[in-house]
């Protein structure tokens, strides 16, 4: 049986639809913030290996999430325990594939006629599932039960029917348990919808007619990769970037080091040079980093790739034992959001010498905060939890993004009012952060800051993200973008400087913190940059006036409110360049 293309591209533009519609479900049922506002969640459909056949990509580490879960679930239960009706759940980093305790997967069989199909899946962050700190995402946890409940493949529901035990004993595990309960019977009602909807595209093309074109799609995004590696040239490379440190050991950068080597059409990539596992929790499993490699491939290659296995076949990958991407049980892995983007980093920076016309200098990384405590008004614990992104690095031929999410972290910044209706904490100010983005031909994104100021008691605060102490890298004789920092009571004589990645902070009522998020690295020589866009960057306010002229070489000046050009200096200081 042969599907024609136009059969092909209908079907795959239907299973993209079923994933976007499963997705819609997840976050309008969410309970918390986090699903209903940041969208920390995916969803896919898989074969019945377990293999990805299509994914809404929100969070492109879960590539390699799902998959390593659905085999965790298979290796669990005979296909005489898989029922119609079934809800597996899963979220260990080592018994399956979860990057962290509070990302959840829930699994559901797909029957058509009778016969297992495929599974439809959904991996989603859960507000508090346990742990040390309110969040689940201690800074300073040192190995995995310090960072929550921890479930192996087990049954949610059984033949529809909710296995209670399970969702008791999660409830018991949480300080948020309604929301985390909610959470999660929204996760099985969104891929509930894709079992229908799979089911419906067999009933109308046949089975099949399905399944030979997730085959074949899967096959046409492994030759469409292929193809584009074969036209670059052969050789090795290497990359590497830094993450500021693990919690733990506050001095010691950790280090994500990979070599690339091309040949033909096959790429293999060595990631054995890695710093070894750490301490603190900025580890992060194989399968993630291999995802990571995907996520790579799909931006230098075609952004328009449908999303499937095929992907994970071009993927060739060494690890080393032990090392912070290939760590040891029970080594913490729940901050590993720094490491997997600076793992891109690295992975981008060893590919650029085959693709040189898509470069991009480093970007500001992730950052995940978490407020906890319990609101006097409603005498319920709380947790707020927020995931911020920055500017990103100046791309070949194009500035940075300012303020938005990027690479592997896709999630959306929570709207303020949406923080300020739902828990004790009043947001004051938010805003870019003018010469944060690192000069260069092409600029880099701004950082951006934003002031919170406690109406609680006493909250527990955590954080994790990275480049307060390691600048976003220029390339290209760019300049680096500016630091990210965490200070809280900044205005007071006890203002307090805060590490990248910690856990279990004290605020009292009336306290404030002032998140600042790194900009990104710029590309190029600045004394490169159009003095036109110099000149606009200033009227903007993304650079000032002193930093136009030191790293620009552009002479401005102000007088009653007009900008004005200098231009006889201006040539003097980009002459002497």
């Amino acid at each position: 049986m042969t599907v024609d293309p136009i059969t092909l591209q209908v079907i795959q533009a239907r299973l993209a639809g079923i994933v976007q519609e499963m997705q819609n479900s997840l976050f309008r049922t969410g309970y918390s913030t986090i699903i209903r506002e940041s969208q920390d969640a995916s969803c896919a459909i898989l074969n019945t290996q377990g293999e990805v056949i299509a994914q809404h990509v929100v969070l492109p580490l879960h590539m390699g999430a799902f998959p390593a879960c659905a085999a965790a679930i298979l290796k669990t239960f005979s296909l005489d325990e898989i029922h119609p009706g079934d809800a597996f759940i899963i979220n260990h980093p080592y018994l399956g594939g979860s990057p962290h305790a509070p990302d959840m997967g829930v699994f559901t069989p797909i029957y058509y006629d009778n016969e297992l199909v495929g599974f439809a899946a959904n991996m989603a962050h859960k507000s508090d599932i346990g742990g040390t700190v309110p969040g689940s995402g201690s800074g300073n946890a040192r190995e995995i039960y310090q960072e929550g409940l921890h479930l192996p493949p087990v049954k949610f529901m059984d033949q529809l029917r909710p296995v209670k035990e399970i969702e008791a004993m999660i409830a018991a595990n949480s300080r948020t348990a309604t929301l985390v309960i909610g959470d999660l019977r929204g996760q099985v009602g969104a891929a509930r919808l894709g079992e229908r909807r799979i089911a419906e595209l067999m009933q109308r093309y046949g089975k099949d007619t399905i399944i030979e074109s997730t085959e074949r799609l899967s096959a046409y995004t492994e030759n469409r990769v292929r193809q584009a590696i074969a036209t670059w040239p052969d050789g090795e490379s290497e990359g590497e970037s830094f993450v500021d440190h693990d919690g733990i050991d506050l001095t010691k950068p950790i280090r994500i080091h990979v070599k690339v080597k091309k040949t033909g059409d096959k790429l293999h990539f060595d990631f054995s040079g890695s710093s070894d596992q750490t301490q603190g929790p900025a580890n992060i499993r194989p399968p993630l980093v291999r995802a990571a490699c995907a996520y790579c491939l799909v931006a230098l290659v075609d952004r328009f790739l449908p999303i499937n296995q095929g992907l994970a076949r071009v993927i060739d990958a060494t690890f080393r034992d032990g090392s912070v991407v290939d760590p040891r049980f029970p080594a913490a892995v729940n901050t590993y959001m720094p490491t997997a983007l600076t793992a891109a980093e690295a992975i981008l920076s060893a590919l650029a010498p085959f693709v040189p016309d898509k470069r991009i200098a480093g970007g500001s990384g992730s950052a995940a905060l978490v407020l906890g405590g319990r609101d006097a008004q409603t005498n319920r614990a709380y947790v707020h939890y927020e995931i911020f992104s920055g500017g990103t690095g100046a791309r070949s031929g194009k500035d940075g993004v300012s303020a938005t999410a990027f690479h592997l972290s896709n999630c959306k910044t929570a709207p303020i009012e949406i923080i300020e209706s739902e828990f004790p904490t009043r947001v004051e100010r938010f805003e870019m952060i003018p010469d944060s983005g690192g000069a260069g031909e092409w600029r880099g994104g701004l950082g951006f800051a934003r002031d919170y100021r406690i109406l609680a008691d006493e909250v527990r605060f955590s954080m994790r993200t990275d480049k307060h102490a390691i600048a976003p890298f220029g390339s290209d004789k760019g300049l680096p973008g500016g630091k990210g920092a965490c200070v809280v009571n900044l205005e007071s004589k006890d203002a307090k400087h805060l590490p990248s990645r910690f856990g279990d902070h004290r605020l009292q009522r009336n306290n404030t913190i002032r998140v600042e998020r790194p900009g990104g690295g710029g590309l190029g020589d600045p004394f490169r940059r159009s003095v036109d866009k110099v000149v606009e960057d200033v009227r903007q306010g993304y650079v000032s006036i002193d930093s136009a002229r030191s790293q620009y070489g552009v002479a401005l000046h102000v007088a009653g409110g007009e900008l004005t050009l200098q231009e006889q200096e201006t040539a003097i200081l980009r002459g002497k360049n």
